[in-house]
Protein backbone atom coordinates (compact mmCIF):
# COMPACT_ATOMS: atom_id res chain seq x y z
CA UNK A 1 0.00 0.00 0.00
CA UNK A 2 1.34 3.39 -1.15
CA UNK A 3 2.45 5.44 2.07
CA UNK A 4 0.43 7.89 2.01
CA UNK A 5 -2.86 5.78 1.74
CA UNK A 6 -1.72 4.10 4.88
CA UNK A 7 -1.48 6.74 6.48
CA UNK A 8 -4.86 8.31 5.67
CA UNK A 9 -6.51 5.24 6.55
CA UNK A 10 -4.31 5.05 9.79
CA UNK A 11 -5.62 8.41 10.62
CA UNK A 12 -9.52 7.34 9.78
CA UNK A 13 -10.91 6.44 13.17
CA UNK A 14 -10.06 10.18 15.06
CA UNK A 15 -9.83 12.00 11.75
CA UNK A 16 -6.78 14.00 13.94
CA UNK A 17 -4.55 12.85 16.67
CA UNK A 18 -5.54 14.61 20.44
CA UNK A 19 -4.35 18.23 20.20
CA UNK A 20 -2.77 18.08 16.57
CA UNK A 21 -2.31 21.23 15.37
CA UNK A 22 -2.31 22.23 11.57
CA UNK A 23 -0.42 25.76 12.30
CA UNK A 24 2.14 24.56 14.34
CA UNK A 25 5.23 25.69 12.53
CA UNK A 26 7.31 22.48 13.97
CA UNK A 27 5.19 20.35 11.83
CA UNK A 28 6.09 22.20 8.80
CA UNK A 29 9.87 22.06 9.90
CA UNK A 30 9.32 18.25 8.61
CA UNK A 31 6.56 18.04 6.05
CA UNK A 32 2.79 19.32 5.06
CA UNK A 33 0.33 16.98 6.25
CA UNK A 34 -1.28 16.00 3.58
CA UNK A 35 -2.70 12.53 5.14
CA UNK A 36 -4.22 14.55 7.33
CA UNK A 37 -5.59 16.65 5.03
CA UNK A 38 -7.40 13.87 3.40
CA UNK A 39 -8.77 13.01 6.10
CA UNK A 40 -10.37 16.07 7.17
CA UNK A 41 -11.24 16.83 3.76
CA UNK A 42 -13.36 13.34 3.78
CA UNK A 43 -14.91 13.19 7.08
CA UNK A 44 -14.59 16.87 8.75
CA UNK A 45 -14.09 19.70 5.60
CA UNK A 46 -14.91 22.15 8.29
CA UNK A 47 -13.07 21.22 11.78
CA UNK A 48 -12.63 23.51 14.60
CA UNK A 49 -9.05 22.73 15.74
CA UNK A 50 -8.82 23.68 19.47
CA UNK A 51 -5.66 25.50 20.50
CA UNK A 52 -4.02 26.28 24.23
CA UNK A 53 -5.74 30.23 24.81
CA UNK A 54 -3.39 32.68 23.30
CA UNK A 55 -1.23 30.27 21.71
CA UNK A 56 -1.10 31.71 18.36
CA UNK A 57 -1.16 35.40 19.71
CA UNK A 58 -4.76 36.15 19.29
CA UNK A 59 -7.35 36.27 22.65
CA UNK A 60 -9.01 32.80 21.71
CA UNK A 61 -8.93 28.92 21.98
CA UNK A 62 -8.59 27.97 18.44
CA UNK A 63 -9.50 28.15 14.72
CA UNK A 64 -11.83 26.53 12.21
CA UNK A 65 -9.89 24.40 9.63
CA UNK A 66 -11.54 24.60 5.94
CA UNK A 67 -9.60 21.78 4.20
CA UNK A 68 -11.76 21.43 0.72
CA UNK A 69 -11.25 23.32 -2.37
CA UNK A 70 -15.13 24.74 -2.69
CA UNK A 71 -15.10 26.05 0.52
CA UNK A 72 -11.79 27.41 0.54
CA UNK A 73 -12.98 29.05 -2.52
CA UNK A 74 -16.33 30.15 -0.60
CA UNK A 75 -14.52 32.10 2.50
CA UNK A 76 -12.14 34.07 -0.08
CA UNK A 77 -15.23 35.26 -1.88
CA UNK A 78 -17.44 36.71 1.08
CA UNK A 79 -15.58 39.25 2.36
CA UNK A 80 -18.38 40.51 3.76
CA UNK A 81 -18.89 37.44 5.75
CA UNK A 82 -15.17 36.64 6.42
CA UNK A 83 -13.23 39.71 7.66
CA UNK A 84 -8.95 39.75 6.56
CA UNK A 85 -8.46 43.00 8.79
CA UNK A 86 -10.57 41.80 12.08
CA UNK A 87 -7.24 39.26 13.35
CA UNK A 88 -5.30 40.05 9.39
CA UNK A 89 -5.01 37.26 7.24
CA UNK A 90 -1.58 35.44 8.97
CA UNK A 91 -2.88 32.12 10.67
CA UNK A 92 -0.17 32.32 13.61
CA UNK A 93 1.73 34.75 15.04
CA UNK A 94 4.53 34.50 18.36
CA UNK A 95 2.14 34.14 21.34
CA UNK A 96 4.02 37.26 22.89
CA UNK A 97 2.65 39.18 20.24
CA UNK A 98 0.82 42.54 21.34
CA UNK A 99 -2.37 43.31 20.01
CA UNK A 100 -1.09 46.72 18.78
CA UNK A 101 1.44 44.85 16.89
CA UNK A 102 -1.07 43.07 14.82
CA UNK A 103 -3.65 45.93 14.22
CA UNK A 104 -0.90 48.00 12.99
CA UNK A 105 -0.43 45.24 9.78
CA UNK A 106 -4.27 46.17 8.72
CA UNK A 107 -2.23 49.11 7.18
CA UNK A 108 -1.13 46.29 4.60
CA UNK A 109 -3.33 45.37 1.71
CA UNK A 110 -2.89 41.58 2.39
CA UNK A 111 -4.98 42.42 5.49
CA UNK A 112 -7.62 45.09 4.31
CA UNK A 113 -11.48 44.51 3.54
CA UNK A 114 -13.44 46.06 1.22
CA UNK A 115 -13.93 48.92 0.54
CA UNK A 116 -10.50 50.09 1.24
CA UNK A 117 -8.70 47.08 -0.27
CA UNK A 118 -10.61 48.14 -3.51
CA UNK A 119 -9.14 51.41 -3.46
CA UNK A 120 -5.44 50.48 -2.58
CA UNK A 121 -5.76 47.78 -5.37
CA UNK A 122 -6.86 49.92 -7.82
CA UNK A 123 -3.82 51.88 -7.55
CA UNK A 124 -1.02 48.88 -7.00
CA UNK A 125 -2.49 47.20 -9.74
CA UNK A 126 -1.22 49.60 -12.83
CA UNK A 127 2.13 47.66 -11.87
CA UNK A 128 1.01 44.50 -13.24
CA UNK A 129 -0.58 45.36 -16.53
CA UNK A 130 0.39 42.85 -19.06
CA UNK A 131 2.15 45.65 -20.64
CA UNK A 132 4.43 46.32 -17.44
CA UNK A 133 4.96 42.77 -16.57
CA UNK A 134 5.80 42.26 -20.73
CA UNK A 135 8.23 45.20 -19.93
CA UNK A 136 10.29 43.36 -17.68
CA UNK A 137 10.41 40.18 -19.66
CA UNK A 138 14.06 40.73 -21.35
CA UNK A 139 15.37 41.76 -18.45
CA UNK A 140 14.60 39.38 -16.74
CA UNK A 141 15.33 36.42 -19.43
CA UNK A 142 19.02 38.15 -18.72
CA UNK A 143 19.08 37.74 -15.61
CA UNK A 144 18.18 34.17 -14.94
CA UNK A 145 20.79 33.22 -17.68
CA UNK A 146 23.26 35.10 -15.63
CA UNK A 147 22.09 33.83 -12.03
CA UNK A 148 22.19 29.83 -13.85
CA UNK A 149 25.93 30.43 -15.57
CA UNK A 150 27.63 31.92 -12.26
CA UNK A 151 25.67 28.35 -10.49
CA UNK A 152 26.97 26.25 -13.27
CA UNK A 153 31.09 27.70 -12.37
CA UNK A 154 30.21 26.78 -8.77
CA UNK A 155 29.84 23.08 -9.57
CA UNK A 156 27.60 22.51 -6.80
CA UNK A 157 25.83 24.47 -4.03
CA UNK A 158 23.12 25.27 -2.33
CA UNK A 159 20.23 25.97 -4.90
CA UNK A 160 18.42 27.80 -2.81
CA UNK A 161 21.06 30.74 -2.48
CA UNK A 162 22.61 30.15 -5.26
CA UNK A 163 19.53 30.06 -7.66
CA UNK A 164 15.97 30.17 -6.16
CA UNK A 165 16.36 33.24 -4.39
CA UNK A 166 17.75 35.89 -7.03
CA UNK A 167 15.49 36.09 -9.67
CA UNK A 168 12.00 36.81 -7.36
CA UNK A 169 15.09 39.78 -5.80
CA UNK A 170 15.36 41.08 -9.10
CA UNK A 171 11.99 40.90 -10.44
CA UNK A 172 10.62 43.17 -7.75
CA UNK A 173 13.61 45.25 -7.58
CA UNK A 174 13.32 45.83 -11.11
CA UNK A 175 8.98 46.41 -10.88
CA UNK A 176 10.09 49.32 -8.07
CA UNK A 177 13.05 50.45 -9.41
CA UNK A 178 15.71 49.66 -6.27
CA UNK A 179 19.09 50.20 -7.39
CA UNK A 180 21.48 46.99 -7.71
CA UNK A 181 23.50 48.37 -4.95
CA UNK A 182 20.74 48.18 -2.46
CA UNK A 183 18.57 44.52 -3.66
CA UNK A 184 20.60 42.43 -0.97
CA UNK A 185 19.13 44.60 1.60
CA UNK A 186 15.64 44.25 0.31
CA UNK A 187 16.57 40.02 0.48
CA UNK A 188 17.92 40.24 3.71
CA UNK A 189 15.10 42.24 4.93
CA UNK A 190 12.61 40.12 3.73
CA UNK A 191 13.99 36.81 4.66
CA UNK A 192 14.38 38.69 8.68
CA UNK A 193 9.90 39.36 8.44
CA UNK A 194 9.28 35.18 7.85
CA UNK A 195 12.16 33.48 9.54
CA UNK A 196 11.22 34.47 13.11
CA UNK A 197 9.27 31.07 13.42
CA UNK A 198 12.80 28.78 12.83
CA UNK A 199 15.52 28.98 16.07
CA UNK A 200 18.24 27.83 13.47
CA UNK A 201 17.99 31.05 11.76
CA UNK A 202 18.10 33.30 15.41
CA UNK A 203 16.08 35.56 14.22
CA UNK A 204 14.04 37.07 16.95
CA UNK A 205 10.10 38.61 16.16
CA UNK A 206 11.93 41.72 17.57
CA UNK A 207 14.50 41.49 14.72
CA UNK A 208 11.50 40.71 12.26
CA UNK A 209 9.97 43.83 13.36
CA UNK A 210 12.75 45.84 12.91
CA UNK A 211 13.32 44.79 9.76
CA UNK A 212 10.31 45.34 8.58
CA UNK A 213 10.68 48.77 9.71
CA UNK A 214 13.77 49.49 7.69
CA UNK A 215 12.42 48.14 4.69
CA UNK A 216 9.37 50.18 5.17
CA UNK A 217 11.47 53.43 5.42
CA UNK A 218 13.57 52.34 2.64
CA UNK A 219 10.87 52.28 0.45
CA UNK A 220 8.73 55.83 1.47
CA UNK A 221 11.97 57.32 0.93
CA UNK A 222 11.84 55.85 -2.31
CA UNK A 223 8.28 57.57 -2.83
CA UNK A 224 9.11 60.74 -1.65
CA UNK A 225 11.91 60.92 -3.78
CA UNK A 226 9.42 60.31 -6.75
CA UNK A 227 6.58 62.59 -5.52
CA UNK A 228 9.22 65.22 -5.99
CA UNK A 229 11.02 63.93 -8.81
CA UNK A 230 8.16 62.02 -11.00
CA UNK A 231 9.46 59.33 -13.43
CA UNK A 232 9.10 57.32 -16.00
CA UNK A 233 8.63 54.20 -13.38
CA UNK A 234 6.09 52.34 -11.87
CA UNK A 235 7.03 54.23 -8.28
CA UNK A 236 5.65 57.35 -10.02
CA UNK A 237 2.44 55.99 -11.30
CA UNK A 238 1.79 54.53 -7.94
CA UNK A 239 2.88 57.54 -6.05
CA UNK A 240 2.71 60.69 -8.14
CA UNK A 241 -0.11 60.01 -10.84
CA UNK A 242 -2.40 63.11 -10.99
CA UNK A 243 -5.92 62.82 -11.21
CA UNK A 244 -6.04 58.85 -10.83
CA UNK A 245 -5.39 58.35 -7.25
CA UNK A 246 -2.14 57.53 -5.66
CA UNK A 247 -0.64 55.44 -2.45
CA UNK A 248 0.45 58.17 0.24
CA UNK A 249 3.99 57.40 1.00
CA UNK A 250 3.38 55.54 4.19
CA UNK A 251 0.86 53.22 2.03
CA UNK A 252 3.71 52.86 -0.77
CA UNK A 253 5.93 51.55 2.45
CA UNK A 254 3.52 48.48 3.27
CA UNK A 255 2.89 47.93 -0.60
CA UNK A 256 6.62 47.12 -0.69
CA UNK A 257 6.82 45.26 2.77
CA UNK A 258 3.81 43.13 0.97
CA UNK A 259 5.91 42.17 -1.98
CA UNK A 260 8.75 41.55 -0.34
CA UNK A 261 6.72 39.12 1.34
CA UNK A 262 4.14 37.53 -0.99
CA UNK A 263 6.42 38.55 -4.34
CA UNK A 264 9.83 37.80 -3.01
CA UNK A 265 9.49 34.32 -0.67
CA UNK A 266 6.69 32.93 -2.18
CA UNK A 267 7.84 32.32 -5.40
CA UNK A 268 11.24 31.90 -4.07
CA UNK A 269 9.73 28.78 -2.50
CA UNK A 270 7.67 27.50 -5.49
CA UNK A 271 11.25 27.68 -7.42
CA UNK A 272 12.92 25.72 -4.80
CA UNK A 273 10.01 23.25 -4.56
CA UNK A 274 9.71 22.93 -8.35
CA UNK A 275 13.34 22.21 -8.74
CA UNK A 276 12.93 19.44 -6.09
CA UNK A 277 10.00 18.15 -8.07
CA UNK A 278 11.95 17.56 -11.40
CA UNK A 279 14.72 16.16 -9.80
CA UNK A 280 12.69 13.46 -7.64
CA UNK A 281 10.57 13.09 -10.65
CA UNK A 282 13.03 12.63 -13.34
CA UNK A 283 10.85 11.86 -16.39
CA UNK A 284 9.34 15.31 -15.67
CA UNK A 285 11.99 16.97 -15.89
CA UNK A 286 13.29 15.13 -19.16
CA UNK A 287 9.97 16.37 -20.39
CA UNK A 288 10.40 19.80 -19.24
CA UNK A 289 13.63 20.12 -21.44
CA UNK A 290 12.45 18.81 -24.27
CA UNK A 291 8.73 20.20 -25.07
CA UNK A 292 9.08 23.09 -21.77
CA UNK A 293 5.12 22.80 -21.39
CA UNK A 294 3.71 26.21 -20.78
CA UNK A 295 1.42 24.72 -18.41
CA UNK A 296 4.49 23.47 -16.07
CA UNK A 297 4.61 26.96 -13.51
CA UNK A 298 0.93 26.57 -12.78
CA UNK A 299 1.58 22.91 -11.75
CA UNK A 300 4.68 24.11 -9.57
CA UNK A 301 2.99 26.07 -7.93
CA UNK A 302 0.12 23.73 -7.30
CA UNK A 303 2.80 21.20 -6.01
CA UNK A 304 4.74 23.22 -4.08
CA UNK A 305 1.88 25.58 -2.36
CA UNK A 306 4.14 28.34 -0.89
CA UNK A 307 1.54 29.89 1.44
CA UNK A 308 0.07 26.50 3.31
CA UNK A 309 -3.15 28.85 4.81
CA UNK A 310 -4.16 32.04 5.42
CA UNK A 311 -7.15 32.89 7.64
CA UNK A 312 -10.26 34.87 7.44
CA UNK A 313 -12.27 35.89 10.80
CA UNK A 314 -16.46 35.86 10.89
CA UNK A 315 -18.29 39.32 11.41
CA UNK A 316 -21.61 37.23 11.20
CA UNK A 317 -23.11 33.80 11.68
CA UNK A 318 -22.08 31.73 9.21
CA UNK A 319 -22.67 27.80 7.83
CA UNK A 320 -19.67 26.05 5.97
CA UNK A 321 -19.29 22.25 5.24
CA UNK A 322 -22.10 21.84 8.06
CA UNK A 323 -20.30 23.67 10.41
CA UNK A 324 -21.69 26.81 12.45
CA UNK A 325 -19.31 29.42 12.87
CA UNK A 326 -19.93 32.37 15.44
CA UNK A 327 -19.05 35.81 14.70
CA UNK A 328 -15.38 36.44 16.11
CA UNK A 329 -14.40 32.69 15.35
CA UNK A 330 -10.87 32.54 13.23
CA UNK A 331 -11.37 30.19 9.60
CA UNK A 332 -7.99 29.17 8.44
CA UNK A 333 -7.60 28.36 4.83
CA UNK A 334 -5.53 25.28 4.03
CA UNK A 335 -4.54 25.87 0.37
CA UNK A 336 -2.15 23.30 0.62
CA UNK A 337 -5.29 20.66 1.10
CA UNK A 338 -7.58 22.50 -1.27
CA UNK A 339 -4.61 21.57 -3.79
CA UNK A 340 -5.07 18.25 -3.31
CA UNK A 341 -8.31 18.00 -3.15
CA UNK A 342 -9.55 14.82 -5.19
CA UNK A 343 -12.94 16.09 -5.91
CA UNK A 344 -11.13 18.59 -8.57
CA UNK A 345 -7.82 16.90 -9.70
CA UNK A 346 -7.41 13.70 -11.10
CA UNK A 347 -4.41 12.12 -9.05
CA UNK A 348 -3.30 15.57 -7.16
CA UNK A 349 -0.67 13.28 -5.43
CA UNK A 350 1.21 13.26 -9.15
CA UNK A 351 3.17 16.03 -10.20
CA UNK A 352 2.52 16.67 -13.82
CA UNK A 353 3.43 19.35 -15.49
CA UNK A 354 0.89 18.99 -18.62
CA UNK A 355 -1.74 19.03 -15.96
CA UNK A 356 -4.84 21.00 -17.68
CA UNK A 357 -6.81 22.21 -16.74
CA UNK A 358 -5.41 23.70 -13.08
CA UNK A 359 -7.83 25.21 -10.97
CA UNK A 360 -5.31 25.24 -7.74
CA UNK A 361 -5.70 27.69 -5.05
CA UNK A 362 -2.01 28.77 -4.74
CA UNK A 363 -2.71 32.16 -5.88
CA UNK A 364 -5.37 32.12 -3.63
CA UNK A 365 -8.95 31.32 -3.76
CA UNK A 366 -9.87 34.32 -5.94
CA UNK A 367 -11.88 37.38 -4.52
CA UNK A 368 -10.46 40.69 -3.57
CA UNK A 369 -7.31 39.09 -2.60
CA UNK A 370 -6.31 36.90 -5.27
CA UNK A 371 -2.65 37.06 -6.47
CA UNK A 372 -1.89 40.86 -7.76
CA UNK A 373 1.45 39.30 -9.17
CA UNK A 374 0.45 35.77 -10.40
CA UNK A 375 1.46 36.69 -13.62
CA UNK A 376 4.82 37.95 -12.78
CA UNK A 377 5.32 35.03 -10.78
CA UNK A 378 4.48 32.19 -13.77
CA UNK A 379 7.23 34.14 -15.95
CA UNK A 380 9.58 34.47 -13.62
CA UNK A 381 9.12 30.66 -12.91
CA UNK A 382 9.18 29.87 -16.59
CA UNK A 383 12.11 32.09 -17.32
CA UNK A 384 14.58 30.60 -14.51
CA UNK A 385 13.57 26.64 -15.45
CA UNK A 386 14.06 27.61 -19.26
CA UNK A 387 17.60 28.91 -18.04
CA UNK A 388 18.15 25.77 -15.99
CA UNK A 389 17.36 23.58 -18.79
CA UNK A 390 19.24 25.62 -21.59
CA UNK A 391 22.51 25.57 -19.13
CA UNK A 392 22.30 22.91 -16.64
CA UNK A 393 20.56 19.86 -17.85
CA UNK A 394 22.30 17.55 -15.91
CA UNK A 395 21.73 19.04 -12.87
CA UNK A 396 21.35 16.56 -9.83
CA UNK A 397 20.16 16.41 -5.77
CA UNK A 398 22.93 16.41 -3.72
CA UNK A 399 20.84 16.25 -0.30
CA UNK A 400 17.35 16.46 1.39
CA UNK A 401 15.51 19.88 1.29
CA UNK A 402 16.09 21.38 4.37
CA UNK A 403 12.35 22.81 5.44
CA UNK A 404 12.19 26.42 7.16
CA UNK A 405 10.24 26.12 10.56
CA UNK A 406 7.28 28.67 9.88
CA UNK A 407 3.85 28.33 10.68
CA UNK A 408 2.19 29.10 7.46
CA UNK A 409 4.90 29.08 4.53
CA UNK A 410 5.89 25.71 2.83
CA UNK A 411 9.66 27.25 2.93
CA UNK A 412 13.10 25.49 1.64
CA UNK A 413 16.12 27.29 3.48
CA UNK A 414 18.82 24.57 2.20
CA UNK A 415 18.59 22.30 -1.53
CA UNK A 416 21.94 21.35 -1.67
CA UNK A 417 22.72 19.76 -5.47
CA UNK A 418 25.50 19.33 -8.30
CA UNK A 419 25.60 21.80 -11.15
CA UNK A 420 27.59 19.69 -13.56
Amino acid sequence: MHRQTFEVVALSGSVLPEGFDLTDPDLYAHRVPLPEFAALRRTAPVRWIAQRHGAAGFDDDGYWAVTRHADVKEVSTRPEVFSSAANTAVIRFNEHIDREQIDVQRLIMLNMDPPEHTRVRQIVQRGFTPRAIRALEGALRDRAAAIVAAAERRGAGDFVADIACELPLQAIAELIGVPQADRARIFDWSNKMVAYDDPELAITEEVGTTAATELISYAMGLAADRKERPARDIVSALVAAEDEGNLASDEFGFFVLLLAVAGNETTRNAISHGMHAFLTHPGQWELYKDERPATAAEEIVRWATPVISFQRTAVRPAELGGAEIRPGQRVGLFYASANHDPEVFERPEDFDITRDPNPHLGFGGGGPHFCLGKSLAALEIGLIFDAIADTLPGIQLAGEPRRLRSAWLNGIKELRVRYA
